[in-house]
């Protein structure tokens, strides 16, 4: 009705004289502001009784306690996904809040791209929908239906060029990539509209202009006040909302709300009069001439696809759901303050499931008797617009006992704070609420003059004052998801951790040890907790002491787990399967079969099989996809991780097991073949790395015994090397290198041509670009660390001080970067190489110098020294040596001293003067 019968008849008549006087373009104004009251009149006169929300309003929440007591409907039609009603009793189990959820991972039917799909709902106790979902739940003869489009239409409904469906807001950490399921979202859409209000209002932020302005002017409301005023705010917002698009979508799923009750109501024959549609108040404003009950038209609901959801619970927070409402930090938890304050005030005693985790015990009450049937609307709109807000009184206690927490709170996290600072926030926060125009201080107030008092050039520890503002006034409160709320495999988990004797549940960090020598029955304990590390973040299971690699096992283990404040990870691997084994095993799987897999990553996916899942048949069948992956590859990039990652499953399996498996034939066999087609190519390349060719070498070599074992040609690997003519440094000395290791380049020529790379002034500057090559082909020829640190003793001896300093820095940039890993086995070789003292030093010969021949005149000497008279002296000593050395004869006799004997004793002497020295040494 919108003639002059309707009882908004005056306030439109208001509002059109309002606007032919202010506005500048009075007939757009006019159709807008007449258009708000006809939303509101056409809502209210709806056959179906509509309510209004917001989401996490206190004030809704309240007026929907009031309201389920005075009507005590039957039947109670909620904004929320259809598919999401079998999980509502299951809130019994949970402490809020919890966000109900729905996930997909088996697309079919969208784009494989979006996998996985994930909606959530968030609920909290101070939100309208929880207190209707309590009073359907835990009233017998009351049915709850959920009206809104499937999680899987959600998605039909989504752009399908989007790579990704987005929510309307970034989620939060515990909601992840999900979308958020809007109920009752009211915020402006029209950027001037929220930036006017916000100015106007002296306020900073939407959440306090609502909790001013809406929320507490709305929180002791009679019924028809609250529910025309939020009418109208939804009516407003979206008027103005200028996405057209966004509305279009909007107008859709009003179409399904409507379809499904008109569908209910057929069916089930319930009368509308004992019915209430909860839903947000911008939808409450919609075109029910067109949607509503007496709408004749139809509209048809497309089918869902085969797309296989799971639906759970997994744990929420305050500040997830102010992420996804896109509400200011705080607001959610400042509600929850404001709902406890109100239900005390008010005396009301709100609705909750029975059993309900973390409720407050409160005295039954018994449902007052239904009232009779409304009567005709009344206009409240004009008396709540037309009359100035009624102001709280001020109240001195609840301020001055902030006021004195929040400096305890201060002095506790490193402030220096004192009583004169809890006065002074007192004060100040009467006066910024006289500057606003209230005159009881609301907690944003009281958070403002806090900061302003307490919090001086520094902050002393992890939290500013206004995040210890928030947790004063409440907190991020974190839900949890009851034991019997969970899907199978997170009980199992808890479960099969019970030996452990820990209370999981808890949201502390707990340390588990575990003695697997002395009790064995912890193995399994120990199993899963690795598996678990390698499936949850990195926070939620901690190893301390103990590590798993291949072939080897801890005796005694210590674990830091945080299971309480990860329960949503756990909860969400429930999704993937019904064991961690079963999930585990898909998950390396699917990145096996990715489409961007490589050698290197399936080589990683067989050592995590063996190391958590201990499973031959598994581990073969993802080798079998390496030697797929491997010869499919087009680049050696990843040559480093495949080199590294064979060498340790070829050493494992040879030590753990008779014989190796084909897979790791078949991989040695198609990775000789690859590396010496790919080799001259990587050689020249710019684009290849020297860390990437010099692995190539490393495989080829190190694996050429076992690869000529299995047929493959080593002619293939000598005439790769006789191909290839690379020109960068680094990359010739790796060359140089391969054709030593072949016999191609003996080690003098080596030598040869780098001393020549030294006495070449043109070529100095590029040394370090050779030494780093000679360093990664230790990679290829571990018996070459001695030559390249004979390469480096030179280079520090010969080139003078003017070339060696600026070239040092270059020198040590380039075996950091290049030759990070191997420059500890380079040192190694120094240490081996070198004196091990200072005093040593100055007689110290380099191994690769020539030693200097004796000269002739000492041979004369030595035969008629006393070493020559002592072992002509005691012959049997040197006649056991020569025996051994499979030489016989006689000694001289000693008239012939002087003779041929002498001379040939003296002559064996001195071409070997060693051994008579040491034997001198030992008797002197």
């Amino acid at each position: 009705m919108t003639g002059p019968q309707s009882p908004f008849g005056s306030l439109r008549g208001q509002l059109l004289d309002a606007a032919e006087t202010f506005a500048g373009s009075p007939v757009a104004v006019s159709g807008i502001l007449s258009g708000l009251v006809d939303d509101v009149d056409r809502a209210l006169r709806e056959e179906l009784e509509i309510f209004p929300v917001c989401h996490h309003s206190p004030a809704s929440a309240l007026a929907m306690v009031r309201r389920l007591r005075e009507k005590q409907p039957k039947v109670i039609y909620l904004e929320l996904c259809e598919d999401l009603e079998p999980l509502l009793s299951e809130l019994r189990n949970c402490r809020l809040p919890v966000a109900v959820q729905a996930f997909a991972t088996d697309l079919d039917g969208f784009p494989k791209t979006w996998a996985p799909l994930s909606v959530v709902a968030p609920i909290t106790e101070a939100s309208a929908e929880y207190q209707a979902i309590a009073y359907a739940l835990e009233t017998p003869g009351v049915e709850l239906v959920l009206v809104d489009r499937s999680s899987d239409h959600v998605f039909q409904w989504a752009p399908k060029e989007e790579p990704q469906p987005p929510s309307k807001e970034k989620e939060a950490g515990l909601h992840g990539d999900a979308v958020g399921v809007e109920i009752g979202d009211l915020r402006p859409r029209f950027a001037e509209l929220e930036e006017h209000l916000l100015h106007h209002g002296k306020v900073r932020h939407w959440s306090e202009w609502w909790d001013q302005y809406v929320e507490q002017p709305l929180s002791g409301a009679d019924y028809d006040t609250y529910r025309q005023v939020m009418v109208l705010i939804g009516s407003l917002f979206r008027r103005l909302g200028p996405d057209g698009d966004r509305l279009a979508v909007d107008e859709d799923r009003e179409r399904y709300m409507w379809t499904r009750m008109r569908e209910h109501l057929a069916t089930s024959g319930a009368d509308p009069a004992d019915c209430l549609y909860v839903c947000g108040a911008f939808h409450a404003a919609s075109r029910v001439e067109q949607f509503g009950l007496r709408s004749t038209a139809t509209w048809e609901i497309s089918p869902r696809t085969e797309t296989k959801w799971l639906y759970g619970l997994i744990p929420s927070s305050h500040s997830a759901i102010e992420a996804q409402f896109g509400l200011a930090s705080g607001s959610v938890s400042i509600a929850a303050a404001t709902w406890a304050k109100a239900l005390t005030r008010s005396r009301l005693t709100p609705f909750q499931l029975a059993g309900q985790k973390g409720a407050r015990k409160r005295p039954a009450k018994p449902p007052a008797p239904a009232s009779a049937l409304r009567g005709e609307v009344a206009d409240k709109l004009t008396g709540f617009l037309s009359s100035p807000p009624a102001l709280d009184a001020l109240d001195e206690a609840e301020l001055v006992g902030w006021s004195v927490d929040i400096v305890r709170l201060a002095r506790r996290n490193g402030y220096l704070a004192s009583t004169a600072d809890a006065i002074a926030v007192y004060e100040t926060s009467i006066l910024l609420a006289g500057m606003r125009n209230r005159a009881r201080p609301t907690p944003y107030d009281f958070q403002d003059a806090a900061v302003t008092c307490i919090e001086k050039d520094i902050v002393p520890g992890r939290r500013d004052v206004r995040r210890l503002c928030e947790i004063l006034l409440g907190g991020d409160r974190l839900g949890e998801v009851g034991y019997d709320a969970m899907p199978p495999l997170a009980r199992n988990v808890y479960d099969r951790l019970a030996p452990l004797g820990l209370d999981l549940e808890k949201r502390t960090i707990q340390r588990a040890l575990l003695d697997l020598n002395a009790e064995p029955g912890l193995v399994p304990c120990s199993d899963l907790l690795w598996m678990l590390r390698y499936l949850l973040p990195s926070d939620a299971v901690r190893p301390i002491m103990g590590e798993r690699r291949l072939g080897e096992r801890s005796i005694q283990e210590s674990w830091d787990l945080s299971f309480g404040k990860h329960q949503r990870s756990i909860i969400e691997l429930g999704y993937e399967g019904v064991t961690i084994e079963q999930v585990l095993e898909q998950r390396l799987r699917r990145s096996v079969w990715d489409p961007k897999a490589t050698a290197a990553i399936a080589l990683a996916a067989v050592e995590d099989a063996v190391l958590f899942l201990d499973s031959r048949r598994f581990a073969d069948e993802l080798g079998a996809r390496a030697v797929e992956l491997l010869a499919a590859e087009r680049t050696v990039d990843d040559a480093p991780e495949v080199l590294r990652r064979i060498r340790r499953l070829l050493a494992y399996y040879r030590a753990n097991e008779p014989e190796l498996p084909a897979w790791c034939e078949a991989f040695v066999i198609a990775g000789y073949a690859h590396y010496c087609t790919m080799l001259p190519t990587a050689f020249v390349d710019d684009e290849t790395g020297v860390r990437q060719v010099a692995a190539m070498l490393g495989f080829l070599f190190t694996m050429e015994s076992l690869a000529l074992a299995l047929g493959c040609d080593r002619a293939q690997l000598e005439l790769a090397v006789r191909q290839s003519h690379p020109e960068a440094p680094a990359k010739v000395a790796l060359l140089w290198a391969a054709r030593h290791q072949l016999g191609l380049l003996p080690l003098a020529s080596l030598r040869t041509r780098c001393d020549e790379l030294l006495a070449n002034p043109l070529v100095v500057p590029s040394v370090p670009q050779y030494i780093t090559g000679f360093v990664q082909a230790m990679e290829l020829a571990p018996g070459l660390s001695g030559f390249v640190v004979e390469v480096i003793s030179k280079a520090f001896g010969r080139l003078p001080d003017n070339v060696l300093l600026p070239w040092l820095p270059k020198l040590i940039v380039t075996l950091r970067d290049g030759a990070g890993e191997l420059v500890p086995v380079l040192v190694r070789e120094a240490g081996r190489t070198f004196p091990g003292s200072l005093t040593a030093v100055d007689a110290w010969v380099p191994p690769w110098t020539a030693r200097p021949k004796p000269a002739p005149a000492a041979s004369a000497p030595m035969a008629s020294g006393p070493v020559a008279e002592l072992l002509r002296g005691n012959p049997a000593a040197c006649d056991a040596v020569a025996g051994l050395l499979g030489c016989s004869g006689e000694w001289s006799t000693p008239s012939a001293a002087a003779g041929g004997g002498s001379r040939e004793v003296g002559a064996l002497l001195a071409a070997h003067p060693e051994p008579a020295l040491a034997v001198a040494g030992l008797l002197t």
